[in-house]
This record gives C-alpha cells, structure tokens and sequence, in this order.
C-alpha cells in the first residue's frame, strides 16, 4: 500500500523544550519543524518514501506503513497542543515499488500525449 500523508500542529508545543518567542497570534514552533521532525521518522523507517511540499508518501504494507505514520504524527505532535492529520491510502495487495511505478506510468502516458501533438 502507499500512503500519502501530511500532519499540522496547532497550539503551543507539548514539549516546552520548543517553546520560543515568535509574534503575538502565531504558533510557538514552525510547522516545518514539526514537518522535519515527522519526515526523519518516515525517513528512518528504511520504507520507501519521497517528500513534496504538501504530503508525505511511504508504501508498504499496512501494519509497518500505520506504525510508521502514528510514530510521525507523534514527533509532530511535540510542537503543538493538536496535530491535524490528512491520510490518503491506495491499497493494492500484492504489489509493490508503485511508488516509482505510478509516476514512471504517468510520464509515459503523457509522453503519448505530446508524440499526438
């Protein structure tokens, strides 16, 4: 399975070790810390994964694929008091390396669309 996911804290961190001063109205810590810290876990979880500027994807199978994001949701969840998580999951048992696969898919079939002119 593939998982896209992306997490957002909100509210000032669970963590006081991440509390700093920033202007009134505003969260106490970045999300994109809360992101980096999300990203390390699914990095260091040796799955397959890649990044883009809204989600998060990692493939693999269920039980290994949900540990992974519950443990990114909890290193985000130190920067703040709630954490918003988006999930989206393409389950296809059976196969694997679709995270390459679907997008090698997709350029060829736009590659056929511009060789139609």
């Amino acid at each position: 399975m593939i998982v896209a996911f992306s997490v957002q804290p909100t509210g000032d961190p669970s963590d006081p070790a991440l509390v700093r001063g920033l202007v009134a109205g505003t969260d106490s810590a970045g999300v994109h810390d809360a992101v980096a810290a999300a990203v390390r876990v699914v990095r260091e979880s040796g799955l397959p994964n890649r990044t883009s500027s809204m989600f998060t994807e990692i493939e693999g199978d269920w039980d290994e694929v949900m540990d992974v994001v519950r443990r990114a949701t909890a290193a985000a969840g130190r920067y703040g008091s709630r954490v918003s998580l988006v999930l989206k999951a393409d389950i296809r048992p059976g196969h694997e390396g679709q995270l390459d696969a679907k997008i090698d898919r997709l350029e060829t079939a736009v590659s056929h669309l511009d060789d139609q002119g």
